[in-house]
């Protein structure tokens, strides 16, 4: 790559250099070592110059290659197409350019050899239904939200020796930027094969206006980045803002850090206890728009396992089979700042033991999550569903003593399953003898224990 550029008429400085050896490694067999490319860099490094000049590259290598591209925003696909199709224009690089298609939404370069790169703004919808896709190229990986990358991957299915490049800056608070953050933790974490992750950051703490922090953040200072580029920063960013955007420094903040990696949750699967074996709990969640889960909670012992047991929009069939499925002393557990919280009266009406969370218990049931999945008495029934709202799933901070919880706050995400798991949990910890029931059918200390029988088989 670094040879065809050169007859180009393009050079690279020495961390491009580096880091363009590190993408494009290949194994014995020909196949990239790392088919995931995790990139983390500031503003004004010359990020775009480098991933340009690899895909131009690769596309005059390998005829028929197809590269897709995109920017979360509009207007940063549109900067970045217009960069590379001034590249495309160069006199070294003209002669290998069929066609630049500039019609909106259509943007393209075309190569004589049958080559393409294709330009777009995931927030048009950008990206779905290609297929045979070699390159994918997530610029703003900072907002790339899962349902976005999952549609996009799938167009690398049939590729025979795909190439995935998320690159971006550090998420802001209000980014979903929950995609690009786990990827980086599993990265850090050793968890992950065949990905390269690369960070460009100054020192957590460090002096903002330290030259030697911003040499460090971005290896282009001064020599091609200036100090009044720099400074020009500096003024129209909030500090917080010019560490992220232009040293590369992440947050600290829980917000986007999953609870838990791909690999931890993994380990963490389990078939459960066998069919007709009576749950001690069980926790109800809605999202904003009406998804409601329900999840079981078995205790034997030290050891906990919790599983989806019921899942749907139709509130009525999900009171049904509450009350149905449970007893009087069954524990059910529900958030009362949830959209749930409207099923309480309509459960109590039928009978059913509720008990109210409130945003202590959320802080209770998230401490308990944690400490259980660590000392490893923790167990899952692996369900797709649980781990999609797991990586979605926003934290925040409850008191001033380290205590946090699902934040409920973004009506767009579903995280209904993650938040009647972990109560659910809560609810069947806590239980140890149940009380008898008043005529309300709720006990009458207001909480909830365990029966001392142990488990039950039951036939419904």
């Amino acid at each position: 790559m670094r040879d065809t550029c050169s007859r180009l008429g393009w050079g690279f400085d020495g961390w491009q250099d580096g880091a363009g050896r590190l993408i494009l490694a290949k194994r014995k067999d020909g196949l990239y070592a790392a088919d995931q490319i995790l990139v983390s860099i500031p503003r004004q490094v010359g990020k775009t110059y480098l991933f340009g000049a690899i895909v131009f590259a690769l596309c005059l290598l390998f005829p028929n290659l197809t590269v897709i591209w995109t920017a979360h925003r509009v207007k940063t696909a549109k900067e970045t197409f217009g960069s590379m199709s001034g590249m495309a224009a160069q006199p070294r690089v003209a002669p290998h350019i069929s066609n630049v298609v500039r019609a909106r939404g259509d943007e393209a370069i075309q190569f004589a050899n049958g080559s393409r790169i294709l330009f777009g703004a995931r927030e048009q919808g950008f990206g779905r239904g290609f297929t045979k896709v070699d390159i994918l190229v997530f610029d703003e990986a900072q907002i790339l939200t899962e349902s976005a990358l999952e549609d996009m991957i799938a167009a690398q299915n049939v590729a025979e020796n795909p190439l995935t490049i998320l690159t971006g800056t550090p998420p802001r608070p209000k980014d979903p930027g929950e995609v690009f953050t786990l990827a980086r933790q599993e990265a850090l974490d050793g968890e992950t094969d065949e990905t390269l992750y690369i960070e460009l950051s100054a020192d957590r703490g460090g002096d903002l206006n330290d030259r030697e922090q911003w040499r460090k953040a971005n290896p282009s200072f001064p020599h091609r980045t200036s100090e009044r580029a720099m400074l020009r920063m500096k003024k129209n960013l909030s500090d917080d803002s010019f560490r992220r955007e232009a040293l590369g420094v992440w947050d600290e903040s829980l917000r986007h850090k999953a609870a838990f990696g791909r690999a931890q949750w993994d380990a963490m699967s389990d078939v459960g206890p066998e069919d007709g074996v009576r749950p001690h709990a069980l926790a109800v969640d809605m999202s904003a728009d009406g998804e409601i889960s329900v999840h079981a909670c078995w205790i034997e012992g030290e050891s906990a396992h919790v599983e989806e047991v019921w899942a749907g929009v139709d509130s009525q069939a999900a009171l049904s089979w509450i009350a149905g499925r449970t007893r009087r002393r069954t524990p059910v557990m529900v958030y009362g700042t949830s959209p749930a919280a409207a099923l309480i009266p309509q459960l109590r009406a039928r009978k059913v033991m509720v008990n109210q969370a409130t945003r202590g218990d959320m802080a209770k049931a998230c401490g308990l999550l944690m400490n259980r999945s660590k000392a490893g008495t923790l167990t899952h029934g692996n369900q797709g569903a649980v781990f999609d709202a797991m990586v979605v799933a926003r934290r925040v901070g409850i008191g001033t003593a380290g205590g946090w919880g699902w934040d409920l706050s973004d009506e767009t995400l579903n995280i209904s399953p993650i938040v009647s798991m972990t109560f659910a949990l809560l609810a069947a910890t806590v239980t140890k003898k149940v009380p008898s029931a008043g005529r309300s059918g709720r006990s009458s200390a207001g909480r909830v224990s365990r029966s001392s029988r142990g488990r039950e088989a039951v036939v419904i």
